[in-house]
């Protein structure tokens, strides 16, 4: 059986104002051509399909004509619910896309974990006999798993949400064994067992379009808490990368730059390979590039050259969008108007300038291009420490305070 791993897509998405919708629909006919291509059973998207709980029309459009597609090409489709989706933003619709060939799992508080355990059929199988069988684990929010008890530490909570997540996927895998089982007495076959995630793990390279997800950092879910399966389709972090080195356990990345920090990425979707032994194969398949990016650092006379060489990969149908971080000569006062002069009549538009100083002010006006909509509660109090004089361990004494105040706010109230 052969699935195409991905994830983070984020339908929806603004990026400095400018919509991502053009290349979403170019990454859905690259995709389409693919699936047909490579002869791909089945694909799975690993959370964040949405960027936001209340996706525009477009971004929904965007989501059923890929489900249609799939579904007329043959190709199953599981989709994960991720800590971008509203949990009643999938739900609305899954019924219905069950008739389809698509399962949604949106959210992992259902208390019966049969239902995260899933057959998944090959193109040329059945349900009977299917190519593989999924732990689909999508985004665990705190009140799915735990219940928070008076007194707790946020550590102590944290370390409580670790051991719920890992007792969680344990329960699936154990359920996915009793029926991989069934699949063996009915027609002698083993089955591989997989499992998805989305969440953050120990080790792994995150950019500034991904934010905690958890109140404090997850980043210490180990690698050895997943179950023993065969494969584990994760999603989360946008970089493309092993977990631990083990090269079965695996985040895809997002299929298109979501900041500036990774247009050097190479961007790619994993065909995952899978038999009776369990795992065959996983190779890469690079995504192209359907809107060209670039960040560019230096001086004015530096960056004068370095517009004019970004602007040879755009078009005036298509322009590069830039970020310029201007160094040296980041004092004058109408640094903008010089930079915009510089992209005049360029296949060019200059979506950010940063301006990089070395002392905490200068730091500060730095980010004032930054917006709330940008930071999350923990930027916001961490830009404000900034401002003051404070020794190491006060600051971090109040960042962990502040913490836990979060915390407690965020819990449920009874």
């Amino acid at each position: 059986m052969r699935i195409l791993h991905t994830s983070d897509w984020h339908l929806g998405q603004h990026f400095m104002g400018k919509s991502r919708q053009p290349e979403h629909q170019a990454l859905i006919d690259w995709m389409l051509v693919q699936v047909n291509e490579r002869a791909v059973d089945a694909v799975v998207i690993a959370g964040d399909i949405f960027d936001t709980g209340s996706p525009p029309s477009y971004a929904r459009e965007l989501y059923s004509q890929l489900v249609v597609r799939l579904h007329a090409a043959g190709v199953a489709l599981l989709l994960l619910g991720g800590n971008h989706d509203s949990v009643a933003t999938l739900r609305e619709s899954s019924a219905l896309l069950a008739c389809l060939s698509t399962t949604v799992v949106a959210a992992a508080s259902d208390p019966e974990a049969q239902v995260q355990v899933l057959p998944l059929r090959s193109a040329s199988g059945d349900m009977a006999k299917p190519g593989c069988i999924v732990c689909a684990v999508p985004f665990i929010r705190p009140r799915d798993v735990l219940q928070s008890s008076a007194g707790e530490s946020a550590d102590h909570k944290l370390q409580s949400l670790q051991a719920a997540i890992q007792a969680h996927y344990q329960t699936a895998y154990v359920a996915a064994l009793a029926r991989q089982a069934e699949i063996a007495a009915d027609s002698g076959e083993t089955v591989p067992i997989i499992a998805t995630g989305h969440l953050t793990t120990l080790g792994a390279h995150i950019t500034e379009s991904v934010r905690e997800i958890y109140v404090g950092s997850l980043e210490t879910f180990p690698a050895a808490a997943f179950p023993p399966v065969a494969y584990v389709a994760l999603g989360h972090i946008h970089r493309p990368q092993k977990v631990g080195g083990q090269e079965h356990i695996r985040y895809c990345g997002s299929p298109i730059a979501l900041s500036f920090d990774e247009v050097r990425q190479q961007k790619e979707v994993l065909l995952v390979d899978l038999d009776a032994s369990g795992l065959t194969a996983v190779t890469p398949l690079p995504v192209p590039r359907f809107q060209p990016l670039a960040s560019l650092s230096g001086n004015l006379s530096e960056l004068a050259a370095a517009i004019a060489s970004a602007a040879a990969n755009g078009s005036q149908a298509q322009p590069v969008w830039l970020e310029v971080t201007v160094s040296a000569d980041d004092y004058l006062a109408d640094l903008p108007a010089r930079i915009q002069h510089m992209a005049e009549g360029l296949p060019v538009e200059i979506l950010r300038i940063r301006r990089e100083r070395g002392n905490q002010t200068a730091m500060l006006n730095a980010r004032s291009d930054e917006t709330l909509a940008e930071l999350s509660e923990y930027d916001v109090f961490a830009r404000r420490l900034e401002q003051e004089e404070l020794a190491a361990e006060l600051s971090a004494a109040l960042s962990e305070r502040y913490r836990e105040v979060v915390s407690s706010l965020q819990e449920p109230q009874a």
